[in-house]
């Protein structure tokens, strides 16, 4: 999976914020629920009955399903088409701050180059890079180096566009003479994409949470407000990986508060509290 996926909006983008401001679920798109007369739900899925039934719960209560009881039955239906073309590139960023300790770095640039999932596939460092890095870095693969003391980024390496409209190839497993591949289709990766995209779409470019720690603030870094500094590594932090009761400087108290979703509705073309699409109070009567 890959740490940074920045999507672009597509020619669809408007109506999809309409929609809902939440991830809409894969089975539900791919569902035969249509915006028109409204269906059978269980008539509409080729999963099990309980998968089925949960997404077309989850559908009904974030707006992408509305609902309607005939002779004891719930009927279902989309609040409106779902635009296919609402977003358009995406480009995956692997974030290595250190390359000293690369790890399992360099297998996972050659399956993003091998792979054309993304539009551009590019390597973000707060390493100086050398010779040596770059020729164990597919070309295809751009390179960006970040120095956070100035807040600047350097251009090492521009990336080479992929191929997301062609077949791509997943590595399965690499041995020392060989390695074992698999074919992905572009239906597959089509699939992939809109996945990637929903999940951005409905869960930001941040899912984390602020720790339980005196030492946690929010601070503003390069124009971006609401980032958790820890004043006891004076610097800023990633809750999810560094801060836990373990650390030397954990000081248990209430996280900040902070809305990160009204930044996020600042600060991108994300609308939180959209004007939905419902043609009626979906969901609410099937209880009726």
């Amino acid at each position: 999976m890959i740490d940074v996926a920045c999507i672009e909006p597509g020619p669809g983008f408007d109506d999809r914020t309409r929609i809902t401001p939440e991830t809409i679920p894969d089975a539900a798109i791919e569902s035969r629920v249509g915006a028109g007369e409204a269906r059978y739900w269980k008539d509409c899925f080729d999963c099990h009955p309980d998968h089925a039934r949960g997404v077309t719960d989850r559908a009904i209560e974030i707006g992408f399903f509305e609902s309607e009881r005939r002779g004891g039955r719930e009927y279902v239906r989309q609040v409106a088409r779902y635009p296919d073309d609402w977003f358009g590139r995406i480009v995956g960023i692997e974030n290595k701050p250190d390359l000293g300790t690369p790890g399992n770095l360099e297998n996972q640039l050659r399956t993003d180059a091998s792979l054309g999932l993304f539009d551009e596939a590019i390597l973000a460092t707060a390493s100086h890079v050398t010779g040596a890095h770059l020729n164990r870095i597919p070309e295809a693969i751009g390179v960006w180096r970040f120095d956070p003391e100035t807040e600047t980024r350097e251009i090492v390496r521009e990336p080479t566009p992929l191929a997301p409209t062609e077949p791509g190839l997943e590595p399965l497993d690499r041995g020392a003479t060989q390695t074992d591949v698999r074919v992905v289709s572009v239906a597959e990766k089509t699939r992939t994409r809109r996945r990637l995209a929903e999940r951005a779409y409905g869960k930001g470019w941040r899912t984390y949470g602020f720790p339980s720690c005196e030492k946690i603030e929010p601070r503003a870094y390069a124009g971006t407000n609401g980032l958790p500094f820890c004043r006891w590594k004076d610097r800023f932090v990633h809750p999810a990986a560094e801060c836990a009761v373990s650390c030397p400087g954990h000081d248990p108290a209430d996280p900040p508060d902070v809305d990160l979703e009204s930044e996020r509705d600042h600060r991108s073309p994300w609308v939180r509290d959209p004007d939905g699409q419902r043609r009626r109070q979906a969901g609410l009567d099937r209880f009726g």
